[in-house]
């Protein structure tokens, strides 16, 4: 007899849930257990740092191994008399809030993983030792701690697919879309942690090459447009190189600097977005120019 599609879909869905929790095991109970006693017993790298590269990966693994996967395991042995796994997967939905700091950790964590490889022989002798064992199939603790990121992608996409191939009759149709609808708000609440998390790294990256000057730094400023630019000079007919950094409410009018140490940048003028007007040129001399004028002052730009 062929087994329905929607089962083959749930029955992959715990399959790949059992070689998850595998993946967790190995990142909490070996990976993270075995770091932490070297931590403690040999001070050979700072607590703090081993906490802070495996985040909240112990609660995520006790939720999937103590309560999803079993939960998942006893609807699949009674499929037959009772078809569903819709209404788990709502219990499952707002725990997978808890990906979210996991998620923005990330980054940071990879970091941290490099960073102290160099800095504690010990460190890195561990981490390759576990790396050479059978359960570790070749990969690095990077790959293994990539794995809780595509986690909740999977989801949705397994689950997709669950509700596309349900037959309309299905005593699991309601749970089934109500349990998508949620995986859909949890993975997009992921996505937007991680987007917030990569706009502030990259604003703190813009902030270092302007030197930092302190009435600019403002996280809540979102650039837009970055890059070099030539000053029409009137008066001398010439022009010369220039940088512009364009933010939500300011245009940055930046000289490169010669020597760079420190700051890339020196901020000659801020002009307000607010009351800017762009006019572009036709001028002959100067292809590609515009002026820019604002309470501040009017600049002659010439684009590429």
């Amino acid at each position: 007899v062929q087994e329905p599609e929607e089962k083959k879909i749930a029955l992959e869905l715990l399959e790949t849930e059992r070689a998850y929790v595998n993946r967790l095991h190995l990142l909490d109970q070996v990976f993270y257990t075995e770091l932490m006693k070297e931590a403690k017993t040999r001070k050979t790298v700072p607590e703090e740092v081993v906490k802070m590269i495996f985040s909240n990966i112990s609660s995520i693994y006790q939720f999937h191994s103590e309560f999803f996967l079993p939960e998942l395991q006893k609807r699949m042995e009674d499929w037959n008399c009772n078809p569903r796994i819709g209404d788990v997967i709502q219990k499952l939905a707002p725990f997978l809030k808890m990906y979210g700091e996991y998620v923005k950790n990330f980054d940071k964590a990879v970091e941290l993983i490099i960073a102290w490889s160099e800095k504690s022989p010990a460190f890195q002798e561990l981490v390759a030792d576990i790396q050479k064992r059978k359960v570790c199939a070749n990969l690095t603790l990077q790959h293994h701690m990539l794995e809780p990121v595509q986690r909740i992608p999977r989801y949705e996409l397994l689950l997709k697919d669950y509700v596309r191939k349900l037959p309309p009759e299905s005593p699991d149709r309601g749970d089934a879309d109500k349990a998508l609808e949620m995986i859909f708000m949890v993975a997009k609440h992921s996505n937007a942690a991680i987007a917030e998390m990569e706009r502030l790294q990259n604003l703190w990256g813009v902030y270092q090459r302007l030197g930092l000057e302190d009435d600019i730094v403002d996280p809540s400023n979102q650039l837009i447009k970055e890059g070099p630019i030539q000053k029409v000079s009137t008066r001398n007919d010439s022009t010369s190189e220039k940088y512009l950094f364009l933010f939500n409410n300011m245009l940055l009018y930046c000289v490169p600097k010669v020597i760079q140490v420190g700051a890339e940048f020196q901020v000659h003028l801020r002009m307000d977005v607010d009351g800017m007007k762009v006019q572009e040129l036709k001028d002959t001399q100067f292809p590609h120019t515009f002026l820019v004028s604002g309470k501040q002052r009017t600049l002659q730009l010439q684009a590429r």
